[in-house]
């Protein structure tokens, strides 16, 4: 299973991209897989080719409306492990004995 933390943002479009990035959480929130959405992007969890076929359709989703889209992401792949956008704060929490702000 691979974690993916991906943040897309179009350019060209002021200081204020909210719009565009609601339309690629709103393809993250149908396509199925467990994802969080932080303010400075979103986190998914699945098999490699799901995730990133989802960053491609996400990318080209926000392509539609500018001609020049940046995408940082970042992928933390464990084989055998799922659960882990969950259980890697669990276990933070469990060495310093309290919950975080989330």
């Amino acid at each position: 299973m691979v974690l993916l933390e991906m943040s897309i943002v179009p350019l060209g479009h002021g200081e204020s991209v909210s719009k565009y990035v609601a339309e690629c959480v709103d393809l993250v929130d149908q396509c199925g897989l467990d994802y969080e959405l932080h303010a400075m992007g979103t986190i998914v969890e699945g098999e490699l080719a799901d995730v990133l076929a989802l960053m491609q359709r996400c990318m080209e989703k926000v392509a539609e409306h500018s001609d020049r889209v940046t995408c940082t992401a970042k992928l933390d792949y464990r084989r055998g492990q799922q659960g882990r956008l969950q259980a890697k704060v669990d276990s933070v929490e469990k060495k310093i004995g309290r919950k975080v702000r989330r």
